[in-house]
């Protein structure tokens, strides 16, 4: 990936592409491949939103997913075969639930438990962001961020991959934590964020399914920055190592992914190695369509 890296949001698209395969320990199975980055392992995000597809694969009752709870056992290697295997726990009138456990050469690296509603009549209630936030259009593309800017261990590869190659346009409130933390050490932030392009159907899946992978997909690569923020990392402090240990997500309602989404998100604790982020997905007329929890291994040299 360099510097010249077409904006695109087909590596999402990509990610979530599954294959039909034989089953080896439980009831269906898919493979994906995981994605390109600059990092010595592929991005959790890749993983987890692969990870939705496939079980909403399973479902064919109409069923909605409205949440999963991961867990990530092992990295996988970069544009490497995973296998997802879905195992059919339940299925109710109101509820369906199912396992999933994603493989690489043979041995678990992922496992979720996913599960979906029917939906029904009840009260409504929904969290609002703050008025006074500005607005995408304010703020700088990381693109536009990072040009001509350099330090830490940031390479062209990283610079590319940050601007171009995670299908999103991200753009910060304050701002980012690449090469620096801008801004106070708060233990909060804002993302604005929306794809590079219009997605592209994909197999297998309604285009609203599609969205809750999307949603899914692009949780990972920002919620942990509150923590970093308000440490004082930056994302190119040398020695700094992050890992995704556990991920939990609850999706309220429907919504498109095609338009900007404010991302909310905060810093619930850091200690022993570890840090808890927790944000929350809501578009411009703020109706909240998702809740996102994550625990991450923090290790600065």
């Amino acid at each position: 990936m360099t510097a010249g890296t077409l904006a695109t949001s087909a590596v999402f698209t990509s990610a979530i592409t599954l294959s039909r395969t034989e089953p080896r320990h439980l009831d269906l199975a898919f493979t994906a491949v995981t994605q390109p980055c600059p990092w010595p392992k592929a991005y959790g995000g890749d993983l987890v939103a692969a990870a939705a597809a496939a079980a909403m694969r399973s479902v064919t009752d109409g069923k909605t997913l409205h949440s999963m709870h991961s867990y990530f056992l092992r990295p996988a290697d970069i544009g490497a075969e995973v296998r997802y295997e879905v195992e059919l726990l339940r299925d109710g009138r109101g509820y369906s639930t199912r396992q999933v456990r994603g493989y690489q050469n043979d041995k678990p690296l992922y496992a979720c438990l996913a599960n979906f509603a029917a939906g029904e009549p009840g009260g409504t209630f929904q969290a609002r962001f703050a008025e006074e936030l500005p607005g995408p259009e304010e703020l700088p593309s990381t693109a536009e961020h990072l040009a001509g800017r350099t330090g830490g261990t940031m390479t062209e590869e990283s610079k590319a991959y940050w601007s171009a190659g995670r299908s999103f346009d991200l753009r910060h409130v304050p701002g980012p934590v690449y090469l620096a933390v801008e801004g106070d050490r708060v233990p909060h932030q804002a993302v604005w964020l929306r794809p590079f392009d219009p997605l592209r159907p994909v197999e297998g899946l309604t285009d609203a399914q599609r969205d809750l992978a999307a949603l899914a997909y692009v949780c990972d690569y920002t919620i942990l920055e509150p923590v970093l923020r308000v440490l004082g990392l930056p994302w190119a402090q040398p020695g700094l190592v992050t890992a995704s240990l556990d991920h939990a997500m609850w999706f309220h309602r429907r919504g498109t992914v095609d338009d900007w989404l404010l991302y909310v998100q905060e810093a619930v604790a850091a200690d022993d190695g570890r840090g808890l982020g927790h944000g929350r997905f809501f578009t411009r007329d703020h109706r909240h369509l998702a809740t996102v929890a994550q625990e991450g291994m923090i290790r600065a040299a």
